[in-house]
């Protein structure tokens, strides 16, 4: 069964996660000037719940989130929320400038809220269509499948994709029962019953996370942490080299030459990519030293190290682990493997269908992005196609990071309004 409706919106969103929840802020401060619908596949809103691990916090400062970066008046900011919460006070005395994931997730939610109407959850899109007038592509067709299985149809005149980022797998590695990608730890720990060794396959934050608290939830199994590196390495978080999420990066980067692009995303990596908080590192590294003065090592390291072999067996798995040095390897049975091994950004052309073929790709492969966030286009096609969070190589290091949400929300709606008015001149 599918329902159609010609009524034309101004703004389709596809995915409602912080971006586009962002930008419905940005829309509704500017005084709802577009009429704006955002398609979300999950029941409810929703953000790495699997991984809101007890006593984790994040890694940005409070006052970037959804808006004090564009409007520090905002009513949808951090600072508002705990005002609403009756936690402000409690807050400051806190003395931090880094609330834990928990009650991120819950302002982010508190934030959704406000657009309960203009949000259809359960609906996951299925196809994007151009909609030509004569050889013009002025409208997009928007196909979704709703929860109870109906095909819904929203056509509209601009298009945002923030669809967000994809869990990635080592390509030996077949997820299943007692294989896990570490998005899914908390929806998946009930499974466990006494387990008596789990591997971590990982080096980043999300790994450390994960070795820590199963350490932590189950006293009687041992934890062991595989990975190439000899360690953890330290995020860089220091405040020179912070700069490089700072709003005024992005513009500096959009224009740099693509060599010095490329030479930024290396010399940065470390501000982002498979590095770990120091003083998790610490903590870590103080209980496995711990556990050797009492002579019970349940935190193993297994650094200089790779998965060579994985094979299920009953109700857990075997693999075999191989010291990069020596060749030596090592077979160990566990309950579970849990790959910490990172994400990756969405390619949003592959919902565009015949609209992708309208769309130009940089030579790596990535869609060519203007500095306002759309997607190049052939000179046909009048309607806006923008995109959240897929946009490191054009747009730098903070496109799939909360540092920039707000301000990308205020460019995206200040083109979407200018996109807007030229369209009405044409009517």
């Amino acid at each position: 069964m599918t329902s159609s409706t010609e009524h034309v919106h101004d703004l389709v969103g596809i995915g409602f996660g912080p971006s586009n929840l962002a930008l419905a802020i940005a829309l509704k401060e500017q005084g709802d000037a577009l009429d704006a619908v955002f398609l979300e596949k999950q029941p409810r809103f929703g953000w790495h719940r699997g991984m809101l691990i007890e006593g984790t916090t994040m890694q940005v400062s409070f006052l970037k989130d959804l808006a004090t970066m564009r409007n520090p008046a905002s009513r949808f900011s951090f600072l508002s929320y705990l005002q609403d919460r009756g936690r402000l006070a409690d807050f400051i005395n806190h003395k931090t400038m880094f609330p834990s994931r928990v009650e991120f997730h819950d302002y982010l939610e508190w934030a959704a809220a406000a657009f309960s109407d203009q949000v259809e959850y359960g609906a996951e899109v299925v196809a994007v269509r151009p909609v030509f007038d004569g050889e013009r592509v002025e409208l997009c067709e928007v196909v979704a499948r709703n929860a109870a299985g109906d095909l819904i149809t929203r056509r509209c005149r601009h298009l945002v994709i923030a669809t967000g980022l994809e869990p990635v797998l080592p390509a030996s590695i077949t997820p299943g029962g007692r294989v896990w990608h570490s998005g899914e730890l908390l929806h998946r720990l009930p499974e466990l019953d006494d387990p008596k060794r789990l591997i971590v396959l990982g080096a980043g934050q999300s790994a450390a996370e994960v070795a820590d608290h199963l350490h932590q939830t189950f006293p009687g199994a041992e934890v062991c942490a595989v990975f190439a590196k000899y360690g953890y390495t330290p995020a860089d978080d220091s405040p020179f080299a912070n700069r490089v999420f700072d709003p005024d990066a992005v513009n500096r980067f959009y224009t740099a030459p693509d060599d010095v692009k490329r030479m930024l995303l290396g010399y940065h990596a470390s501000t982002n990519y498979s590095v770990v908080d120091l003083e998790l590192i610490e903590e870590l590294y103080r209980r496995a030293y711990q556990e050797k003065v009492r002579g019970v090592e349940r935190l193993k390291i297994f650094n200089l190290s790779r998965l060579r072999d994985l094979a299920a067996r009953r109700g857990g798995v075997r693999v075999e682990i191989e010291d990069l040095p020596t060749g030596d390897r090592t077979t160990l049975e566990a309950d579970v493997l849990v790959c910490a091994t990172g994400y990756r950004s969405r390619d949003p052309l592959t919902l565009l269908g015949e609209l992708a073929e309208h769309c130009t790709r940089l030579p790596g492969g990535s869609p060519a992005v203007d500095r306002d966030y759309r997607i190049v286009t052939a000179p046909n096609v009048r309607c806006g196609i923008y995109v959240q969070g897929a946009t490191e190589p054009t747009h730098g290091l903070s496109s799939t990071l909360l540092s920039n949400t707000a301000i990308r929300a205020g460019e995206i709606t200040r083109s979407l309004l200018h996109a807007d008015l030229a369209t009405a001149s044409r009517r």
